[in-house]
């Protein structure tokens, strides 16, 4: 019984916990400034049908925090080569269970570009909801990504990692190529009007 009782209170604890991480990751979703709110509530009823939505094993979807670094003394926006995608984007990734969507934005663009002084801006910019195509061993899925400015204070220097072919830092001039979709430009517009805010 002892037994019983104590893997009880283990679950209620971890289930709690999850609860948790997952209401910190909304309340980051409700704060998001210059947010559609269509892509916000889409989010939020997402997030309440799935409550593993921090989670990968969350098939249909998951949370997932990215960064658009920019270049104050440049006003210049950092873009990679995706190699999965085969697309300039913005770093970010998977929470992986954080429900701090802001470290896990500026997790991303630490490991994706090996720039090491950058500071977060919060609350999140942005908020998209985009497909990610199938792929062996991974069906097509939904990626609700929570986008965060990131400023970039000190070198400007890349190194990559394996998820990316090449960097490359834009303005807001640069060739559609770089800045194909209108949603990435809408959120380079954004974070360079949220940079040039920000008092030096």
């Amino acid at each position: 019984m002892r037994g019983t009782l104590g893997r009880l209170v283990t679950v209620l604890a971890v289930t709690r916990k999850v609860r948790t991480d997952l209401e910190e990751a909304l309340g980051q979703v409700r704060e998001a400034t210059s947010a559609d709110p269509e892509v916000r509530d889409r989010i939020l009823a997402f997030c309440g049908e799935h409550t593993n939505a921090l989670h990968r094993s969350c098939l249909d979807g998951h949370l997932t925090g990215s960064a658009l670094v920019v270049d104050p003394a440049s006003m210049r926006v950092l873009l990679l080569h995706h190699a999965k995608l085969d697309r300039w984007l913005q770093p970010g990734g998977h929470a992986d269970g954080d429900g701090d969507l802001g470290r896990v934005a500026l997790r991303e663009a630490e490991e994706e570009t090996g720039l090491t002084d950058l500071v977060l801006v919060t609350p999140a910019i942005d908020l998209d909801v985009h497909s990610i195509p199938e792929r062996p061993g991974e069906p097509a899925h939904l990626h609700l990504d929570v986008r965060f400015l990131v400023l970039a204070l000190g070198a400007t220097e890349i190194t990559l990692n394996h998820e990316a072919f090449a960097a490359r830092w834009v303005d807001q001039r640069d060739p559609d190529r770089l800045i194909a979709s209108a949603e990435l430009r809408r959120l380079v517009d954004r974070g360079l009007a949220v940079a040039r805010a920000i008092p030096r």
